[in-house]
């Protein structure tokens, strides 16, 4: 098999695999966002800050230009990271899975 059929392969197995997900995936986002959004009302920053803090560190680089002050602020900030951690780990399963089916489609 060429690459180029196993590129295709690969990508719709991604495609019909976050669309299994996209449930949980877009649940889980929605939180992130509503979390950073009340730390950003929290700490005063400005509604872009407070995304672009919600995905830094969803995401864990956390740059450290922005750092929540306040106890509660920190908390939310913890259920960020973890649920950047699982949305992280989902797509990669989904991506994992897809490259396997494009692999063992390769074999047959």
């Amino acid at each position: 098999m060429d690459a180029r059929t196993m590129r295709r392969r690969f990508l719709a197995g991604l495609g019909s695999g976050l669309r299994v997900v996209w449930p949980i995936l877009s649940v889980l986002l929605a939180l992130m966002v509503a979390a950073g959004l009340v730390i950003g009302v929290l700490e005063g920053w400005p509604v872009l800050d407070a995304l672009y803090f919600t995905f830094v560190s969803g995401l864990t680089i956390g740059y450290g230009d922005l750092v929540p002050k306040r106890q509660v602020s920190r908390a939310l900030a913890i259920a960020i990271g973890v649920c950047g951690v699982l949305v992280t780990a989902l797509v990669a399963a989904v991506a994992v899975k897809a490259l396997g089916t494009a692999l063992s489609d390769d074999e047959r």
